[in-house]
Protein backbone atom coordinates (compact mmCIF):
# COMPACT_ATOMS: atom_id res chain seq x y z
CA UNK A 1 0.00 0.00 0.00
CA UNK A 2 1.14 3.52 -0.80
CA UNK A 3 1.15 6.46 1.55
CA UNK A 4 -1.41 9.06 0.34
CA UNK A 5 -4.86 7.62 0.99
CA UNK A 6 -8.16 9.40 0.32
CA UNK A 7 -11.48 8.27 1.82
CA UNK A 8 -14.75 8.98 0.02
CA UNK A 9 -17.39 8.99 2.78
CA UNK A 10 -14.84 9.35 5.58
CA UNK A 11 -17.37 10.41 8.23
CA UNK A 12 -19.08 7.03 8.58
CA UNK A 13 -18.35 4.68 11.45
CA UNK A 14 -16.43 2.06 9.50
CA UNK A 15 -14.57 4.47 7.23
CA UNK A 16 -13.51 6.82 10.02
CA UNK A 17 -12.13 3.85 11.96
CA UNK A 18 -9.96 2.72 9.04
CA UNK A 19 -8.81 6.32 8.46
CA UNK A 20 -7.76 6.69 12.07
CA UNK A 21 -5.94 3.36 12.09
CA UNK A 22 -4.05 4.17 8.88
CA UNK A 23 -3.01 7.54 10.24
CA UNK A 24 -1.63 5.87 13.37
CA UNK A 25 0.20 3.43 11.12
CA UNK A 26 1.97 6.31 9.36
CA UNK A 27 -0.11 6.97 6.25
CA UNK A 28 -1.07 10.44 5.04
CA UNK A 29 -4.87 10.38 5.24
CA UNK A 30 -7.52 12.77 3.94
CA UNK A 31 -11.12 12.41 2.86
CA UNK A 32 -14.51 13.91 2.12
CA UNK A 33 -18.15 13.54 3.06
CA UNK A 34 -21.41 15.24 2.23
CA UNK A 35 -21.71 16.45 5.82
CA UNK A 36 -19.15 16.72 8.62
CA UNK A 37 -20.17 14.16 11.26
CA UNK A 38 -18.92 14.04 14.83
CA UNK A 39 -16.56 11.22 13.81
CA UNK A 40 -15.24 13.39 10.99
CA UNK A 41 -14.72 16.26 13.44
CA UNK A 42 -12.67 13.91 15.61
CA UNK A 43 -10.51 13.05 12.59
CA UNK A 44 -10.03 16.77 11.87
CA UNK A 45 -8.90 17.28 15.48
CA UNK A 46 -6.24 14.64 14.80
CA UNK A 47 -4.85 16.51 11.83
CA UNK A 48 -6.72 14.69 9.06
CA UNK A 49 -8.04 16.92 6.26
CA UNK A 50 -11.77 16.36 5.72
CA UNK A 51 -13.59 18.18 2.93
CA UNK A 52 -17.31 18.90 3.14
CA UNK A 53 -18.69 17.91 -0.24
CA UNK A 54 -17.11 16.00 -3.10
CA UNK A 55 -14.83 17.33 -5.83
CA UNK A 56 -12.41 15.83 -8.33
CA UNK A 57 -9.83 18.40 -7.16
CA UNK A 58 -9.50 16.49 -3.85
CA UNK A 59 -7.79 13.59 -5.64
CA UNK A 60 -4.62 15.49 -6.62
CA UNK A 61 -1.56 13.61 -5.37
CA UNK A 62 -3.49 10.60 -4.07
CA UNK A 63 -2.10 7.07 -4.38
CA UNK A 64 -5.17 5.16 -3.23
CA UNK A 65 -8.89 5.80 -2.76
CA UNK A 66 -11.07 3.92 -0.27
CA UNK A 67 -14.80 4.29 -0.81
CA UNK A 68 -17.79 3.74 1.43
CA UNK A 69 -20.34 1.17 0.28
CA UNK A 70 -22.89 4.01 0.28
CA UNK A 71 -20.97 5.94 -2.39
CA UNK A 72 -22.19 5.52 -5.97
CA UNK A 73 -20.08 5.28 -9.12
CA UNK A 74 -21.46 8.68 -10.14
CA UNK A 75 -19.53 10.37 -7.34
CA UNK A 76 -17.09 12.91 -8.89
CA UNK A 77 -14.18 11.69 -6.76
CA UNK A 78 -14.74 8.08 -7.80
CA UNK A 79 -14.94 9.12 -11.45
CA UNK A 80 -11.78 11.23 -11.12
CA UNK A 81 -9.94 8.33 -9.49
CA UNK A 82 -10.86 6.01 -12.35
CA UNK A 83 -9.80 8.58 -14.96
CA UNK A 84 -6.46 9.06 -13.18
CA UNK A 85 -6.08 5.29 -12.77
CA UNK A 86 -5.87 5.64 -9.00
CA UNK A 87 -6.82 2.29 -7.38
CA UNK A 88 -10.25 2.41 -5.71
CA UNK A 89 -10.85 -0.03 -2.85
CA UNK A 90 -13.81 -0.89 -0.69
CA UNK A 91 -13.40 -1.80 2.97
CA UNK A 92 -13.24 -5.52 2.20
CA UNK A 93 -10.29 -4.92 -0.12
CA UNK A 94 -8.21 -3.10 2.48
CA UNK A 95 -9.01 -4.68 5.84
CA UNK A 96 -7.65 -8.13 5.07
CA UNK A 97 -4.35 -6.58 4.06
CA UNK A 98 -4.22 -4.46 7.22
CA UNK A 99 -4.67 -7.55 9.43
CA UNK A 100 -2.02 -9.76 7.83
CA UNK A 101 0.78 -8.95 10.28
CA UNK A 102 -1.32 -9.81 13.37
CA UNK A 103 -3.66 -12.57 14.51
CA UNK A 104 -7.15 -11.52 13.56
CA UNK A 105 -10.15 -11.84 15.88
CA UNK A 106 -13.24 -11.11 13.78
CA UNK A 107 -16.60 -10.66 15.51
CA UNK A 108 -19.59 -11.22 13.20
CA UNK A 109 -23.34 -11.63 13.70
CA UNK A 110 -26.63 -9.81 13.24
CA UNK A 111 -26.70 -8.49 16.80
CA UNK A 112 -24.05 -7.99 19.46
CA UNK A 113 -20.98 -7.70 17.26
CA UNK A 114 -20.20 -4.08 18.14
CA UNK A 115 -20.41 -4.65 21.89
CA UNK A 116 -18.52 -7.95 21.76
CA UNK A 117 -15.76 -6.38 19.65
CA UNK A 118 -15.48 -3.52 22.13
CA UNK A 119 -15.41 -5.95 25.06
CA UNK A 120 -12.58 -8.01 23.54
CA UNK A 121 -10.59 -4.90 22.57
CA UNK A 122 -10.97 -3.39 26.05
CA UNK A 123 -10.11 -6.70 27.69
CA UNK A 124 -6.90 -7.16 25.69
CA UNK A 125 -5.93 -3.52 26.14
CA UNK A 126 -6.46 -3.83 29.91
CA UNK A 127 -4.20 -6.89 29.85
CA UNK A 128 -1.56 -4.62 28.26
CA UNK A 129 -1.47 -6.56 24.99
CA UNK A 130 -1.84 -3.37 22.87
CA UNK A 131 -4.12 -4.85 20.19
CA UNK A 132 -5.12 -3.16 16.97
CA UNK A 133 -8.88 -2.81 16.72
CA UNK A 134 -11.71 -1.49 14.56
CA UNK A 135 -15.09 -1.15 16.30
CA UNK A 136 -18.41 -0.12 14.79
CA UNK A 137 -18.86 2.52 17.48
CA UNK A 138 -16.75 4.50 19.91
CA UNK A 139 -15.76 2.46 22.97
CA UNK A 140 -16.41 4.39 26.16
CA UNK A 141 -13.48 2.69 27.85
CA UNK A 142 -11.01 3.10 25.00
CA UNK A 143 -12.33 6.53 23.91
CA UNK A 144 -11.97 5.47 20.29
CA UNK A 145 -13.36 3.28 17.52
CA UNK A 146 -9.94 2.31 16.14
CA UNK A 147 -6.29 1.91 17.08
CA UNK A 148 -3.15 0.56 15.45
CA UNK A 149 -1.40 -1.45 18.16
CA UNK A 150 1.99 -3.10 18.40
CA UNK A 151 0.66 -6.32 19.94
CA UNK A 152 -0.10 -9.71 18.42
CA UNK A 153 -3.85 -9.29 17.91
CA UNK A 154 -6.12 -7.35 15.56
CA UNK A 155 -9.77 -7.26 16.71
CA UNK A 156 -12.34 -6.23 14.15
CA UNK A 157 -16.10 -5.93 13.91
CA UNK A 158 -16.79 -8.13 10.89
CA UNK A 159 -19.62 -6.32 9.14
CA UNK A 160 -21.66 -8.46 6.77
CA UNK A 161 -23.09 -5.53 4.79
CA UNK A 162 -21.83 -5.57 1.21
CA UNK A 163 -20.10 -8.84 2.24
CA UNK A 164 -17.25 -6.86 3.77
CA UNK A 165 -16.34 -9.68 6.16
CA UNK A 166 -15.46 -11.97 3.28
CA UNK A 167 -12.28 -9.95 2.80
CA UNK A 168 -10.98 -11.09 6.21
CA UNK A 169 -8.90 -14.13 7.16
CA UNK A 170 -9.07 -14.24 10.96
CA UNK A 171 -7.41 -16.64 13.35
CA UNK A 172 -10.53 -16.50 15.54
CA UNK A 173 -14.00 -15.89 14.15
CA UNK A 174 -17.10 -15.27 16.27
CA UNK A 175 -20.76 -15.45 15.21
CA UNK A 176 -23.04 -14.01 17.88
CA UNK A 177 -26.55 -14.29 16.38
CA UNK A 178 -28.17 -14.72 12.98
CA UNK A 179 -31.41 -13.16 11.77
CA UNK A 180 -32.37 -11.86 8.36
CA UNK A 181 -31.11 -8.30 7.94
CA UNK A 182 -29.95 -5.95 5.16
CA UNK A 183 -32.55 -7.18 2.66
CA UNK A 184 -31.21 -4.65 0.15
CA UNK A 185 -28.03 -6.74 0.09
CA UNK A 186 -29.44 -10.18 1.04
CA UNK A 187 -32.98 -10.57 -0.40
CA UNK A 188 -33.65 -13.79 1.55
CA UNK A 189 -32.47 -15.33 4.80
CA UNK A 190 -30.91 -18.11 2.74
CA UNK A 191 -28.73 -15.51 0.98
CA UNK A 192 -27.77 -14.11 4.38
CA UNK A 193 -26.97 -17.57 5.75
CA UNK A 194 -24.80 -18.45 2.76
CA UNK A 195 -22.72 -15.31 3.31
CA UNK A 196 -22.02 -16.32 6.90
CA UNK A 197 -21.19 -19.85 5.78
CA UNK A 198 -18.63 -18.30 3.43
CA UNK A 199 -17.26 -16.26 6.35
CA UNK A 200 -16.61 -19.43 8.37
CA UNK A 201 -14.48 -20.71 5.49
CA UNK A 202 -12.25 -17.64 5.76
CA UNK A 203 -10.83 -18.68 9.13
CA UNK A 204 -7.15 -19.56 8.85
CA UNK A 205 -6.04 -23.21 9.08
CA UNK A 206 -5.59 -24.07 12.75
CA UNK A 207 -7.88 -21.21 13.75
CA UNK A 208 -11.10 -21.27 15.79
CA UNK A 209 -14.76 -20.44 15.30
CA UNK A 210 -16.89 -19.37 18.29
CA UNK A 211 -20.65 -19.64 17.77
CA UNK A 212 -23.60 -18.97 20.08
CA UNK A 213 -25.28 -22.34 19.73
CA UNK A 214 -28.42 -21.24 21.62
CA UNK A 215 -29.33 -18.85 18.81
CA UNK A 216 -31.94 -20.31 16.39
CA UNK A 217 -30.31 -18.68 13.37
CA UNK A 218 -26.88 -20.00 14.28
CA UNK A 219 -28.39 -23.46 14.62
CA UNK A 220 -29.47 -23.22 10.97
CA UNK A 221 -25.90 -22.30 10.04
CA UNK A 222 -24.28 -25.26 11.79
CA UNK A 223 -24.89 -27.79 8.96
CA UNK A 224 -23.11 -25.38 6.58
CA UNK A 225 -19.98 -25.00 8.73
CA UNK A 226 -16.90 -26.87 7.55
CA UNK A 227 -14.45 -25.42 10.12
CA UNK A 228 -12.70 -28.02 12.26
CA UNK A 229 -12.24 -26.11 15.53
CA UNK A 230 -15.77 -24.99 16.44
CA UNK A 231 -16.32 -23.74 19.99
CA UNK A 232 -19.86 -23.14 21.22
CA UNK A 233 -21.12 -20.77 23.91
CA UNK A 234 -24.48 -19.93 25.43
CA UNK A 235 -26.76 -20.43 28.44
CA UNK A 236 -27.54 -24.12 27.91
CA UNK A 237 -25.49 -27.16 28.90
CA UNK A 238 -24.94 -28.18 25.29
CA UNK A 239 -22.35 -25.42 24.90
CA UNK A 240 -18.62 -25.61 25.44
CA UNK A 241 -18.72 -22.34 27.41
CA UNK A 242 -21.86 -21.87 29.49
CA UNK A 243 -23.05 -18.90 31.55
CA UNK A 244 -25.03 -20.16 34.53
CA UNK A 245 -26.52 -19.02 37.85
CA UNK A 246 -27.43 -15.59 36.51
CA UNK A 247 -28.41 -13.03 39.14
CA UNK A 248 -29.02 -9.31 38.80
CA UNK A 249 -26.38 -7.27 40.60
CA UNK A 250 -26.34 -3.80 42.12
CA UNK A 251 -24.71 -2.29 39.03
CA UNK A 252 -27.74 -3.02 36.88
CA UNK A 253 -26.09 -5.93 35.07
CA UNK A 254 -25.75 -9.64 35.82
CA UNK A 255 -23.50 -11.75 38.01
CA UNK A 256 -22.86 -15.21 36.54
CA UNK A 257 -20.54 -18.18 36.55
CA UNK A 258 -18.71 -19.40 33.46
CA UNK A 259 -18.62 -23.18 33.08
CA UNK A 260 -16.54 -25.11 30.56
CA UNK A 261 -18.32 -28.26 29.46
CA UNK A 262 -16.38 -31.10 27.84
CA UNK A 263 -16.38 -34.88 27.53
CA UNK A 264 -14.50 -34.89 30.83
CA UNK A 265 -17.33 -33.10 32.63
CA UNK A 266 -17.99 -29.50 33.65
CA UNK A 267 -15.67 -27.14 35.50
CA UNK A 268 -16.11 -23.57 36.63
CA UNK A 269 -13.44 -21.31 35.20
CA UNK A 270 -14.42 -17.82 36.43
CA UNK A 271 -17.21 -15.64 37.86
CA UNK A 272 -18.14 -12.36 36.17
CA UNK A 273 -20.08 -9.26 37.20
CA UNK A 274 -21.26 -6.92 34.45
CA UNK A 275 -22.25 -3.29 34.78
CA UNK A 276 -23.92 -3.21 31.34
CA UNK A 277 -27.49 -4.53 31.50
CA UNK A 278 -29.25 -7.33 29.66
CA UNK A 279 -28.88 -11.07 29.14
CA UNK A 280 -27.62 -10.33 25.62
CA UNK A 281 -24.58 -8.73 27.25
CA UNK A 282 -24.03 -11.89 29.30
CA UNK A 283 -23.68 -13.74 26.01
CA UNK A 284 -21.39 -11.06 24.60
CA UNK A 285 -19.16 -11.26 27.66
CA UNK A 286 -19.22 -15.07 27.52
CA UNK A 287 -17.75 -14.96 24.01
CA UNK A 288 -15.08 -12.52 25.20
CA UNK A 289 -14.04 -14.61 28.21
CA UNK A 290 -14.06 -17.74 26.05
CA UNK A 291 -11.52 -16.07 23.77
CA UNK A 292 -9.42 -15.09 26.80
CA UNK A 293 -9.50 -18.69 28.04
CA UNK A 294 -8.57 -20.07 24.62
CA UNK A 295 -5.63 -17.67 24.38
CA UNK A 296 -4.54 -18.64 27.92
CA UNK A 297 -4.78 -15.08 29.19
CA UNK A 298 -5.06 -13.99 32.82
CA UNK A 299 -8.75 -14.86 33.47
CA UNK A 300 -9.24 -12.92 36.75
CA UNK A 301 -7.81 -9.82 35.07
CA UNK A 302 -9.96 -10.44 31.98
CA UNK A 303 -13.08 -10.82 34.15
CA UNK A 304 -12.23 -7.58 35.98
CA UNK A 305 -11.91 -5.80 32.63
CA UNK A 306 -15.38 -7.03 31.65
CA UNK A 307 -16.79 -5.74 34.95
CA UNK A 308 -15.31 -2.34 34.14
CA UNK A 309 -16.64 -2.39 30.59
CA UNK A 310 -19.04 0.54 30.24
CA UNK A 311 -20.30 0.05 26.70
CA UNK A 312 -20.07 1.97 23.45
CA UNK A 313 -21.62 5.09 22.06
CA UNK A 314 -25.26 4.60 21.02
CA UNK A 315 -25.52 1.12 22.53
CA UNK A 316 -27.68 1.60 25.65
CA UNK A 317 -25.82 4.89 25.89
CA UNK A 318 -27.09 6.70 28.99
CA UNK A 319 -26.74 10.34 27.96
CA UNK A 320 -27.73 11.59 31.37
CA UNK A 321 -30.63 12.58 33.57
CA UNK A 322 -32.22 16.00 33.07
CA UNK A 323 -35.32 17.25 34.92
CA UNK A 324 -35.65 13.75 36.38
CA UNK A 325 -35.84 12.13 32.93
CA UNK A 326 -33.21 9.54 32.00
CA UNK A 327 -32.19 9.84 28.33
CA UNK A 328 -30.73 6.83 26.52
CA UNK A 329 -29.54 6.58 22.92
CA UNK A 330 -29.42 3.21 21.19
CA UNK A 331 -28.39 2.23 17.67
CA UNK A 332 -30.96 -0.59 17.51
CA UNK A 333 -32.55 -0.75 14.06
CA UNK A 334 -33.68 -4.38 14.00
CA UNK A 335 -36.75 -5.61 15.95
CA UNK A 336 -34.74 -8.15 17.95
CA UNK A 337 -32.31 -5.41 19.03
CA UNK A 338 -35.15 -3.12 20.05
CA UNK A 339 -36.81 -5.90 22.05
CA UNK A 340 -33.55 -6.85 23.82
CA UNK A 341 -32.76 -3.23 24.68
CA UNK A 342 -36.23 -2.62 26.07
CA UNK A 343 -35.97 -5.81 28.14
CA UNK A 344 -32.63 -4.57 29.50
CA UNK A 345 -34.19 -1.19 30.28
CA UNK A 346 -37.14 -2.84 32.03
CA UNK A 347 -34.68 -4.87 34.11
CA UNK A 348 -32.62 -1.81 35.03
CA UNK A 349 -35.61 0.51 35.60
CA UNK A 350 -38.38 -1.86 36.78
CA UNK A 351 -40.67 0.79 38.27
CA UNK A 352 -40.26 3.62 35.77
CA UNK A 353 -42.18 4.47 32.61
CA UNK A 354 -40.30 3.64 29.43
CA UNK A 355 -40.68 5.82 26.34
CA UNK A 356 -39.50 4.17 23.11
CA UNK A 357 -38.86 6.58 20.24
CA UNK A 358 -37.95 4.72 17.05
CA UNK A 359 -36.77 6.05 13.74
CA UNK A 360 -37.10 3.21 11.17
CA UNK A 361 -33.93 2.74 9.10
CA UNK A 362 -34.28 2.01 5.35
CA UNK A 363 -37.50 1.13 3.58
CA UNK A 364 -36.31 -2.36 2.63
CA UNK A 365 -35.62 -3.42 6.22
CA UNK A 366 -38.76 -1.78 7.63
CA UNK A 367 -41.05 -3.42 5.09
CA UNK A 368 -39.31 -6.82 5.11
CA UNK A 369 -39.49 -7.06 8.92
CA UNK A 370 -42.86 -5.27 9.22
CA UNK A 371 -44.56 -7.87 11.44
CA UNK A 372 -41.56 -8.17 13.74
CA UNK A 373 -41.45 -4.40 14.23
CA UNK A 374 -45.17 -4.38 15.03
CA UNK A 375 -44.57 -6.76 17.95
CA UNK A 376 -41.23 -5.68 19.46
CA UNK A 377 -42.31 -2.80 21.73
CA UNK A 378 -44.20 -4.69 24.45
CA UNK A 379 -41.86 -3.58 27.25
CA UNK A 380 -42.37 0.12 26.48
CA UNK A 381 -45.14 2.12 28.15
CA UNK A 382 -45.21 4.70 25.35
CA UNK A 383 -44.09 4.35 21.73
CA UNK A 384 -43.42 7.06 19.16
CA UNK A 385 -42.46 6.16 15.60
CA UNK A 386 -41.10 8.66 13.08
CA UNK A 387 -41.01 8.50 9.32
CA UNK A 388 -38.43 6.17 7.77
CA UNK A 389 -34.82 7.33 7.54
CA UNK A 390 -34.06 6.41 3.93
CA UNK A 391 -30.25 6.28 4.29
CA UNK A 392 -28.91 4.83 1.01
CA UNK A 393 -32.41 4.20 -0.42
CA UNK A 394 -35.02 6.32 -2.20
CA UNK A 395 -38.46 7.14 -0.81
CA UNK A 396 -40.84 4.51 -2.16
CA UNK A 397 -43.99 5.99 -0.63
CA UNK A 398 -44.14 3.66 2.37
CA UNK A 399 -45.19 5.32 5.62
CA UNK A 400 -44.31 4.08 9.09
CA UNK A 401 -47.85 5.09 10.08
CA UNK A 402 -48.91 1.67 8.83
CA UNK A 403 -46.79 0.02 11.53
CA UNK A 404 -48.55 2.01 14.25
CA UNK A 405 -51.92 1.12 12.70
CA UNK A 406 -51.05 -2.58 12.95
CA UNK A 407 -49.83 -2.43 16.57
CA UNK A 408 -51.92 -3.54 19.55
CA UNK A 409 -49.91 -1.32 21.90
CA UNK A 410 -52.03 0.87 24.23
CA UNK A 411 -50.05 4.03 23.48
CA UNK A 412 -48.27 4.04 20.12
CA UNK A 413 -48.17 7.14 17.95
CA UNK A 414 -46.86 8.04 14.53
CA UNK A 415 -45.23 11.47 14.55
CA UNK A 416 -43.31 11.90 11.29
CA UNK A 417 -40.91 14.77 11.99
CA UNK A 418 -38.19 14.84 14.63
CA UNK A 419 -39.08 18.39 15.69
CA UNK A 420 -42.71 17.38 16.29
CA UNK A 421 -41.51 14.42 18.37
CA UNK A 422 -39.38 16.73 20.52
CA UNK A 423 -42.36 19.05 21.11
CA UNK A 424 -44.59 16.12 22.06
CA UNK A 425 -42.01 14.71 24.48
CA UNK A 426 -41.47 18.05 26.20
CA UNK A 427 -45.24 18.25 26.79
CA UNK A 428 -45.66 14.70 28.11
CA UNK A 429 -42.47 13.49 29.82
CA UNK A 430 -42.51 13.42 33.63
CA UNK A 431 -39.74 13.16 36.22
CA UNK A 432 -38.80 9.51 36.68
CA UNK A 433 -39.48 8.59 33.05
CA UNK A 434 -36.88 6.83 30.91
CA UNK A 435 -36.62 7.91 27.28
CA UNK A 436 -34.94 5.58 24.78
CA UNK A 437 -34.24 6.80 21.25
CA UNK A 438 -33.68 3.97 18.76
CA UNK A 439 -31.96 5.20 15.63
CA UNK A 440 -29.25 4.32 13.13
CA UNK A 441 -30.02 7.62 11.41
CA UNK A 442 -30.22 11.19 12.67
CA UNK A 443 -32.84 10.84 15.43
CA UNK A 444 -30.05 11.31 17.98
CA UNK A 445 -31.09 14.95 17.49
CA UNK A 446 -34.17 14.17 19.59
CA UNK A 447 -32.07 13.31 22.66
CA UNK A 448 -29.93 16.39 22.16
CA UNK A 449 -32.92 18.70 21.74
CA UNK A 450 -34.81 17.35 24.77
CA UNK A 451 -31.73 17.56 26.93
CA UNK A 452 -30.97 21.11 25.78
CA UNK A 453 -34.54 22.27 26.32
CA UNK A 454 -34.62 20.84 29.84
CA UNK A 455 -31.25 22.40 30.68
CA UNK A 456 -32.57 25.78 29.56
CA UNK A 457 -35.79 25.29 31.52
CA UNK A 458 -37.92 25.32 28.37
CA UNK A 459 -40.02 22.28 29.18
CA UNK A 460 -43.75 22.85 29.02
Amino acid sequence: MKKNVFFVGIGGTGMSAIARLLQEKGYHVSGSDQHISDLAKDLISRGITVYEGHSADHLVGMDLVIRSSAISNANPEIQAAHLARIPVYKRADILGELMQAQKGIAIAGTHGKTTTTAMVAHMLQTLQLDPSYIIGSVSKNLKSNAHYGQGDYFIIEADEYDRMFLGLNPFIGVITTLEHDHPDCFPTFSDYLQAFAAFTQKILPGGYLFICQDDPGVQKLIPLISSENVITYGLSEMNGYQATNLERNQMGGYHFQVIQNSINGAKEIIEIDLSVPGIHNVLNALAAIGIAHLLQLDLPAAAKALTEFSGTARRFDIIGEVNGVTIIDDYAHHPTEIRATLQAARSKYPNQKLWAIWQPHTYSRTQTLFNEFVNCFQDADHVIISQVYASREHDNGFSAASIVAAMQHPDAKYIPSLNEIVSYLLEHLSPGDVMLVFSAGDAIKISQAVRLSYSKGEQR
